[in-house]
């Protein structure tokens, strides 16, 4: 009798880093994939979906207008309350740290069903930075017994907290994603990407909509962005710009009206790949975009006053450019001027990953359930 695994997501990101696994799931005869979405996020989640031709055998479709982690969280577990009672697997898969991955755990704990942990051990040990994902992720680790850790580091972090059992070190499933998206033929349905002049300007590539960032941070952050499009000829800021108001409403106020910022619609994650791919360099208070960027050789100023992902920081790929007006611009105006600092961080290896994560993540489920012999190797940079 196969093994029954469920794949638990909700947002976009969590989409792109889960979809190569239920490929990889459902490519095994040893396995029943059943895929599970709670539509945390709905239009960006489908867009997923259809590229990597998935069809969820459920839908929680939970979102609503100005949805809270109260309502969020609480239509979870009641949705998946009623999944899990039918379908009864042996494992449930959730990914990282949103809050969908928690209640898809509680929820999972509740009826005693093993919980799989994907992209496991980030930590910022600041309970309320990023907020609420910190704790999610840390409270998962409580409640899981497979622990899918994408580096050395996270690894430690785990053991550290006093978790022993169940942890794997198998890269992150994002570089998997990356393959399948990447492509020097690509063509984008978003016009403007096919007519910006990718070797004549710098292309900087923006994202910014955490929570711990709303307010002064994010007012920080957009004027720094202004004053580097103004001081430099060369810079050209994309920034597909989040759905959420305040974030909208941020960007319109600091950013619209100059003919080298682009505020654009959010865009599909293979839209966003092969954008990264092409631009000179990321601005991103993003945790994704911290992995994906040194994939393609590229720089990342991390919008932010931590990171859960220090192993980039360490590996030079990524800096910390933290949120205050001053000091995220001294540090693009770097990038965009200084070559030798560039090439420093374009060129350093990425620690995420070598397109072998889901392999190793479905080898290790089959191991500890006694249907492989050997355990997986470790992901190893």
């Amino acid at each position: 009798m196969a093994l029954k695994v469920m794949t638990i997501f909700g947002t976009r990101p969590e989409a792109v880093k889960m979809a190569p696994l239920v490929k990889e799931l459902e490519s095994r005869p040893e396995i029943q994939s059943i895929c599970c979405i709670t539509a945390q996020h709905r239009e960006m989640l489908d867009d997923v979906l259809k590229l990597f031709d998935i069809t969820p055998d459920y839908d929680l479709n939970i979102m609503q207008a100005n949805q809270s982690l109260y309502t969020i969280t609480s239509k979870c577990l009641l949705g998946m309350e009623e999944v899990f009672s039918q379908e009864k697997p042996d494992l449930v898969l959730v990914h990282g740290d949103t809050s969908t991955t928690f209640s898809g755990a509680l929820a999972a704990f509740y009826q005693k069903i093993a919980v799989g942990h994907v992209e496991a051990g980030l930590r910022t040990w600041d309970k309320y930075s990023p907020w609420p994902e910190e704790m999610n992720r840390t409270l998962v680790g409580d409640l899981a017994e497979l622990h899918f850790a994408p580096t050395r580091a996270n690894k430690e972090n785990l053991l550290n907290e006093g978790i022993k059992d169940g942890i794997f070190i198998t890269g992150n499933t994002v570089i998997d994603a990356l393959k399948t998206t990447v492509r020097e033929d690509y063509v984008f349905r978003t016009q403007l990407l096919n007519e910006l002049d990718y070797t004549g300007k710098k292309i900087i590539l923006v994202t910014c909509h955490r929570r711990e960032n709303y307010g002064q941070p994010m007012t920080n952050i957009m004027k720094a962005l202004r004053r580097l499009a103004e001081d430099f000829p060369e810079a050209e800021l994309v920034y597909p710009v989040h759905l959420s108001p305040v974030v909208r409403s941020a960007a319109q106020e600091y950013l619209s009206g100059h003919e080298r910022i682009h505020l654009i619609d959010p865009l599909t994650p293979d839209e966003m790949h092969n954008l990264m791919a092409r631009a000179a360099f990321v601005m991103t208070d993003s945790g994704g975009l911290q992995e994906e960027a040194p994939a393609l050789g590229r720089p990342v100023l991390v919008l932010r006053r931590e990171t859960e992902r220090p192993e980039a920081v360490e590996a030079g790929t990524v800096l910390l450019a933290g949120t205050e007006e001053e000091e995220v611009y001294a540090q693009g105006a770097r990038l965009l001027t200084d070559q030798a600092a560039y090439d420093q961080m374009a060129h350093a290896v990425n620690p995420y990953g070598d397109g072998h994560a889901c392999r190793r993540i479905v080898d290790a489920i089959l191991w500890k359930k006694g249907l492989r012999e050997v355990p997986p190797e470790e992901f190893n940079v």
